[in-house]
């Protein structure tokens, strides 16, 4: 079984203590997001577990955790999402220059196979235009070129439910203008790209399909077979395999604008003011 922690919510950034507490319990509880009346309880061992993939914008709360997970012998590593955007679209984070630190820090820490980097989303706007994601994709390949194997992009969705003038999708002509130049600055840095839930056949630039929840990566780290299946349950050109996810929906602080997995700031302060890092929900 591979935990995901979590693509509702960033656990490290905001709920680290929580799992390290549900991690010393050896179980953590969560719901059905889509019917709530469901309840499972997952085995949080290493026995049990063959993988923690951690997805976050930072890790440093959980980085005082790594000796304890590593001590009791769980295999993990860090989808780590560093986009070059300000707070207008992600008010909840830390400066950029500090998170790139925390990057290399990690990286130096882990190993660079296992801090995966995310340009993601990808989007247009106020201020966002071409030649700001020249300039800023250039500068973080600079910066992390060395501390990760490859970068994961992705296009930003709308969702209808949550309109918002500050940013905007891309058409499928500009898709490809930025797909052709995020393959050829990262090219430059010998850095492979792949894509995150794509339907746009990408790959006459070199860039293929995304795998988050990598099988083939977690063979690699934990040194044995890992019988994991194509996961169903994502979207349309998803490459992972199937995990359990620990998350909820609606409680990341981060705060950023053109997020899926919250309806409204207000809401997600509210969850987060429900939490109980002793609970074995990360909301009750």
């Amino acid at each position: 079984m591979i935990v995901s922690a979590s693509r509702r919510t960033d656990i490290p950034a905001f709920y680290s203590e929580w799992f390290l507490r549900r991690v010393r319990a050896g179980f953590v509880k969560t719901r059905n997001p889509f019917r709530p009346s469901q309840e499972r309880v997952v085995p949080l061992d290493p026995a049990s577990v063959d993988c923690l993939v951690f997805w976050t914008k930072d890790p440093l709360p959980l980085m005082a955790g790594l000796e304890e997970l590593e001590r009791r012998g769980f295999c993990f590593y860090f989808q780590f999402t560093l986009t070059p955007y300000g707070p207008a679209l992600e008010p909840g984070l830390r400066p950029k220059a500090a998170l790139v630190e925390t990057f290399q820090a990690l990286s130096r820490r882990l190993g660079r196979e296992r801090v995966r980097w995310r340009y993601d989303p990808i989007l247009l706007g106020r201020a966002v235009d071409m030649d700001f994601h020249r300039r800023a994709f250039e500068r973080l390949c600079d910066r992390l070129a060395d501390w990760t194997e490859g970068v994961t992009v992705s296009f930003v969705d709308l969702y209808s439910k949550r309109p918002d003038g500050r940013f905007r999708a891309l058409t499928e002509a500009e898709m490809w203008a930025h797909a052709e130049l995020i393959a050829d600055i990262a090219g430059r840095y010998g850095l492979p790209v792949t894509a995150c839930c794509e339907a746009m056949d990408l790959s006459p630039l070199g860039i293929g399909r995304a795998a988050c929840v990598d099988g083939a990566l977690v063979e690699r780290l934990s040194g044995r077979p890992v019988a994991a299946k194509p996961d169903k349950n994502q979207r349309p050109g998803c490459g992972c395999v199937q995990s359990v996810d620990i998350g909820a929906y609606d409680s990341c602080g981060n705060g950023c604008v053109y997020c899926y997995a919250r309806h409204s700031a207000q809401l997600a302060a509210r969850n987060r003011a429900r939490h109980d890092p002793d609970g074995p929900f990360l909301l009750p």
